[in-house]
């Protein structure tokens, strides 16, 4: 298959790219620099890209890192624009060539559903509350023009990544390692994680089954709550996890990030990916951990 894939160089893309190519598939990295086939301006303007030479699918994963610092009104100007506008210019980019490709696979995120408590949650249940579960909506709802031109959209909706190389996971294990891990705010909260490898491997699913469409969460079938992905990493990295951050702790240096990202509730269900029979490679929490980070 031939594919276009923006976002290659993140922690996502950068892991795709080689997976692709390992299985036969022809990989073409869209990006800003000069010159370049596939060159792309996401904030909108003139294209210099190679798109009608036979593009059949697009994988879209650019967007500006949410955990890169504290939100404050501009970071989250970016965030929003960068997911929102640049998912317009691309969608609004393919529709216009003489042959668009077959298929469009978004990045999207589990921040949709907000903090939902214990509630399980599948592609059927309603969006949330709060900053990120607005994005997710508008960031979903721009590639609609794609599917009106008659491409296959799927929207993967990411869990927390479970990656040595960045995201989340390398965040905690400095502390970890250092003995000074431990559950935040009262722990009970659910985090919907999912190993790197299967999130590869559930995007080159989803560009290759035509059966896979719309919202997909890319999520381990067994979510776990803070309290217990602490004591799996704990038991993993082989580190004590005794000291605990509340949440007035988490806010203080986090600030509103704190209540989405890490004391927000998210029970996540990957139903369509497991209806349509893919296996994951992970569904231990503790087996993923070591498994990525070589334990």
């Amino acid at each position: 298959m031939n594919i276009a894939i923006t976002g290659s160089s993140g922690l996502v893309g950068s892991a795709l790219v080689p997976l692709l190519e390992s299985r036969g598939h022809s990989v073409n990295k869209i990006l800003r620099s000069k010159p370049n086939p596939y060159e792309w301006v996401p904030e909108g303007g003139e294209w210099n890209t190679a798109f009608n030479s036979g593009i059949e699918g697009i994988v879209h994963l650019a967007g500006e890192n949410i955990a890169a610092g504290k939100w404050t009104a501009e970071r989250k100007e970016k965030i929003r624009d960068s997911r929102i506008l640049g998912t317009r210019n691309l969608c609004e980019h393919l529709v216009k060539l003489d042959k668009p490709p077959a298929v469009l696979v978004c990045a999207s995120a589990i921040g949709f559903y907000g903090d939902r408590g214990t509630e399980t949650l599948t592609e059927e249940s309603a969006k949330g509350g709060g900053f990120l579960a607005d994005v997710c909506e508008k960031w979903e709802a721009e590639c609609e023009v794609a599917a009106r031109a008659g491409m296959r959209v799927v929207n993967l909706r990411f869990g927390m990544i479970l990656s040595s190389k960045g995201g989340a996971l390398k965040k905690m294990l400095t502390p970890f390692k250092m003995g000074m891990g431990g559950k935040i705010g009262n722990g009970e909260q659910y985090m919907s994680w999912v190993a790197i490898d299967d999130v590869i491997n559930a995007a080159e699913f989803a560009l290759t089954n035509d059966s896979v469409n719309g919202p997909v969460n890319v999520t381990a079938p067994q979510p776990q709550t803070n309290s217990d992905f602490t004591k799996a990493l704990g038991r993993a990295l082989g580190r004590p996890t005794f000291m605990p951050m509340p949440a007035f702790g988490a806010r203080l240096i986090f600030g509103e990030m704190a209540d989405e990202l890490l004391l927000s509730s998210a029970k996540v269900e990957p139903s369509k990916l497991k209806n349509a029979g893919f296996q994951f490679k992970y569904g231990d929490l503790e087996g993923a951990l070591r498994g990525v980070l070589g334990k």
